[in-house]
């Protein structure tokens, strides 16, 4: 039984007041191996002074022959088709990644191993060490987490902090809070109910305006905060001071079924990009893995030879955060969220290249950007040296202020 805090507060040890009982010292983060999911938990964890008293878990599909093309199932009903799957034509070509049966923290409270999530387990050790190391905060994102996510909170109500990053679609009063962009609510715009069949309205989520519970933010959160962009500065300053200004980061990441293009919009890239480079001190690109081959192929028969041009080739350290730190202006694909939400948050002018190719919600991103004035659509016709003031996004630490104030609401806190 815990003693009753002694009345008035002056003098009171830090048992009482919330001090060993409401001082959260530890973090797990719930990801779904995807980079631009678990970015967004470690931005946020970081944001809350944690680093290094977290832990990574993952919520693991099976991978390998069908199982590619059963992503759309809930993950239980997916391990359990591939089991019997396994007990019928037997494993070969099927498998799950990942570790089971790990501590919960390791030395230090740090990020030692990527576990396989599991709820009752990690439940299990918040209430268990509740009396040692305080609640547990825990941070998910992506749809997968979201079963795991819940399950722990309903495991150990009393002991844990969930906060879920993206919208989960139903049921937000599973989480202690939901940190979603803006452009998740796009649904009950009035124009967007309009583009959808009326039989299939009802099955569009979300079906309500956000609660008291819900974070809504323009872009993604990530981990492109202050000290990091220093820390990257100083360990690519060697290679990335000394060139020549102005410096144009050209970041290129992949189509999706919400952002459609190919080698067309490569093309008309190209082009643009000769048409800026006299005004180019340097010009760096760079690809991401979701970058189709024919895209990467032809920017660099177009630029590998250009003395201004320097094209990453995925070996060797990822500059990103370099060139975060030292651009003097950005190029960005509309596809990428992630990518666009880092430099918006910087104040360096951005441009949008394949705004126009974008429907639904991510449409709506890209307006929302617009209008704050932390883009411009890429032409072609600019001159890089150029610039122009907005207020940078600052998605990331406008959240964790939000999560302080509801910890706080609660009784809780986070041990510095």
């Amino acid at each position: 039984m815990r003693p009753e805090p002694p009345n008035g507060s002056a003098g009171v040890p830090e048992i009482f007041g919330g001090g060993i009982y409401g001082a959260i010292r530890r973090a797990v983060v719930i990801g779904n191996g995807f980079p631009g999911a678990e970015n967004q938990c470690l931005g946020l964890v970081r944001a809350l002074g944690l680093s290094g008293r977290h832990s990574l878990y993952r919520v693991l599909r099976p991978r390998g022959g069908i199982n590619e093309w059963l992503h759309w199932l809930p993950v239980s009903v997916h391990k359990k088709l591939d089991h019997f799957i396994r007990q019928i034509f037997g494993g070969s070509g099927l498998k799950v990644e990942g570790k089971k049966g790990m501590p919960l923290l390791g030395k230090k409270n740090g990020l030692l191993h990527v576990l396989e999530a599991d709820a009752k387990q990690i439940a299990k050790v918040a209430r268990e060490t509740f009396d040692q190391y305080g609640p547990l905060l825990v941070i998910a994102s992506g749809r997968d987490t979201i079963s795991i996510a819940s399950s722990i909170k309903r495991f150990a109500p009393e002991n844990v902090f969930v906060v879920q990053i993206q919208h989960p679609r139903s049921r937000l009063d599973r989480f202690d809070l939901v940190i979603a962009p803006r452009h998740d609510y796009y649904s009950l715009n009035p124009q967007a109910r309009q583009q959808i069949p009326w039989l299939v309205r009802r099955w569009i989520t979300p079906c309500e305006p956000p609660g008291k519970n819900v974070v809504l933010t323009v872009g993604a959160l990530h981990q492109a905060d202050f000290a990091a962009l220093r820390s990257a500065a100083s360990a690519w300053h060697e290679e990335l001071a000394s060139l020549p200004k102005p410096l144009l980061v050209v970041n290129i990441g992949g189509p999706s079924s919400n952002c459609r293009y190919g080698v067309d919009l490569a093309k008309q890239l190209a082009t643009m990009l000769q048409n800026v480079l006299w005004s180019c001190g340097s010009v760096r690109i760079s690809f991401s893995r979701r970058t189709p081959k024919k895209v990467s192929k032809l920017l660099m028969e177009e630029f590998n030879t250009h003395p201004k041009v320097y094209i990453w080739d995925g070996e060797g350290p990822n500059p990103h955060l370099g060139h975060l730190a030292w651009a003097d202006a950005f190029v960005i694909t509309a596809d990428s969220v992630s990518m666009l939400s880092e430099a918006c948050s910087i104040g360096k002018p951005v441009y949008v290249i394949g705004a126009d190719r974008c429907t639904w919600k991510f449409a709506d991103f890209q307006k929302s950007l617009a209008e704050r004035g932390v883009v411009r659509p890429f032409t072609g016709k600019e001159d890089i040296s150029g610039s122009w003031s907005y207020s940078p996004l600052n998605d990331t630490a406008e959240a964790a202020n939000r999560v302080h104030s509801a910890l706080v609401a609660r009784g809780w806190r986070i041990h510095t």
